[in-house]
């Protein structure tokens, strides 16, 4: 994109780094265990040279690589620079950024976090950010809005795996939970989109859910979590996204770093993901 040209919007740029490169987006989360793993010091430096070696093995392989903001935010101002460098070199490797920091406040707060995230010219803008609704789907406007006028998206929680989510989510009847109505409301918001091409608003379910929410009104994508370790499988995945299925991203994130930290490794299994998490043809 050159100075002054507006930005696509983030749905359209999935849509097409997803006919590219099939659906699979693999996490950078540099958790402590996994630097010591990989005889790195659980510092910033570590964090960078394990950021460098996970976007170097798959960067160019996948869609969408999802960092995992807290263990960058946990090394402070030093993490949140290795941070604005890793997100940058994601938009190089041709990858679109989604980062997980799960951002939900109300009023003047959340703009300020939308700015920071979603902003023209933040050093953290991202490509898309995962958000929290549950102070009310209405409580991320601003975000919302900055995203829209950036060309960037959003990944609203939903129906998340965690155990202590479903009492809350799942609260409210079969077909009428708070998780439905999550993402009926993102839905809403994508009424505009082109036919066959997703709003740039999705919502986050997790592959281990029993009880989903029916995704066939988003008219958006979706991010999957909880495939390979933590049991989610190519069945749930498809059981779960039902239409949604073409501009689902299935996350995975350890099954990947374990291997680490041999690139060529992790380039291995990350390829054979990206093979089998492919669920549109080449463009």
């Amino acid at each position: 994109m050159t100075e002054g040209t507006p930005r696509a919007p983030f749905g359209a740029r999935l849509h097409s780094a997803i006919a590219a490169r099939g659906n699979l987006c693999v996490g950078i989360d540099p958790h402590p265990v996994l630097l010591e793993a990989w005889g790195l010091g659980v510092d910033a430096a570590g964090v960078r040279e394990f950021s460098r070696r996970s976007l170097e093995a798959f960067g160019d392989l996948v869609p969408a690589v999802k960092p995992q903001v807290a263990f960058f935010e946990e090394h402070g101002s030093a993490g949140f620079a290795v941070l604005e460098e890793l997100l940058g070199s994601i938009t190089e490797s041709g990858a679109l950024s989604v980062a997980d920091a799960k951002r939900g406040d109300i009023g003047s707060t959340m703009a300020g976090y939308a700015r920071a995230w979603l902003g023209a010219d933040s050093p953290l803008a991202c490509d898309a950010l995962t958000v929290s609704p549950y102070l009310g789907v209405g409580s991320l406007a601003a975000a919302f809005d900055t995203a829209s006028e950036n060309g960037r998206g959003l990944f609203v929680l939903a129906r998340t795996s965690n155990p202590e989510a479903g009492g809350l989510q799942g609260a409210g009847g079969p077909t009428g939970t708070v998780a439905q109505s999550v993402v009926d409301e993102v839905g809403r918001r994508n009424a505009a989109s082109d036919p066959g091409v997703p709003g740039s608003f999705g919502v986050v379910v997790g592959a281990t859910v029993g009880d989903p929410p029916r995704l066939d009104s988003l008219s958006g994508p979706v991010l999957m979590p909880g495939v390979g370790e933590q049991g989610g499988t190519l069945a749930d995945v498809r059981r779960i996204a039902g239409p949604a299925l073409p501009h689902t991203l299935v996350n995975v994130s350890r099954h990947v770093l374990r291997a680490g930290p041999d690139v060529d490794a992790m380039r291995s299994v990350a390829r054979a993901l990206a093979e089998t998490y492919r669920f549109v043809g080449p463009a």
